[in-house]
């Protein structure tokens, strides 16, 4: 069947006034965002510094050690998660502004793909709270010493969880990432296989890289990316499976 795309080119004028419009678009989606979560700033921060509030002594707090810090950091946090929020209309965009150049079979595979990839994020952060944070936050406050009071600044600790929230966000990714170099012909599954420690190597090394100086958010980043590329190349055989099979893409 034919392969030319869907619809018709577009000149260049057009495409970056199309661009224009898309961005403008996710610009005001995430500003919408913000306004509607920026009276609830403060219960946001309550809720992300949760973990560790917890675990902190009676009698303990967290404390701002700048003047402006106790607006300025929960502002930081709303816009962060205006962004977060707003992600699937944002990757909503995108795919408005590239699809028109992509095939009927390419647009089939890009969907899920896309879908799955906001979820996989979400899914990054979820753990990072739910599982990650806990833990990390347990070990920390036991292993100070006795004669020294915990109190986190606030901004040092958005800034360590926002961290850590892309860095699981991101590390959830890897089936998306092992999916599409398998489907544009840049590696194959038995490839990936081949490769399996260098990549549980590589899992840790990142790992390694991106959490705190301690061995059980690093093996809490790495064995989830090790499990993760395992997905992608059991999916990535799938789709080569079809391919070979000379499913009709159109």
């Amino acid at each position: 069947m034919s392969e030319d795309p869907v619809d018709q080119p577009l000149p260049l004028v057009a495409h970056l006034t199309e661009l224009r419009d898309r961005l403008l678009r996710a610009l005001l989606a995430i500003l919408v965002v913000f306004i509607c979560l920026f009276p609830f700033s403060n219960e946001i921060y309550s809720f992300v510094s949760q973990p560790l509030r917890a675990l902190l002594p009676a009698g303990a707090t967290m404390i701002a050690t700048e003047v402006a810090s106790p607006f300025l950091t929960p502002f930081k946090l709303t816009l962060v998660a205006a962004i977060f929020v707003a992600i699937p209309y944002i990757l909503y965009q995108i795919w408005s502004f590239i699809a028109p150049g992509m095939y009927r079979h390419e647009k089939r595979l890009a969907i899920p793909l896309l879908a799955s990839s906001v979820l996989l994020f979400y899914a990054g952060a979820a753990f990072a709270y739910y599982v990650v944070f806990p833990l990390i936050f347990a070990f920390f406050t036991s292993v100070g010493p006795e004669d020294i009071s915990m109190m986190t600044d606030i901004n040092s600790y958005l800034n360590f969880v926002l961290k850590l929230f892309f860095a699981f966000g991101v590390a959830f990714e890897i089936p998306i990432a092992a999916v599409i170099m398998i489907w544009a012909g840049i590696t194959t599954p038995e490839d990936l296989a081949k490769k399996r420690p260098y990549i549980i190597v590589g899992c840790f090394v990142f790992g390694m890289l991106l959490t705190p100086p301690d061995i059980i958010s690093q093996a809490l980043l790495a064995i989830p990316m090790w499990i993760l590329f395992e997905i992608g190349v059991f999916f990535g055989r799938f789709i080569q499976r079809r391919a070979q099979a000379g499913v009709d893409p159109d």
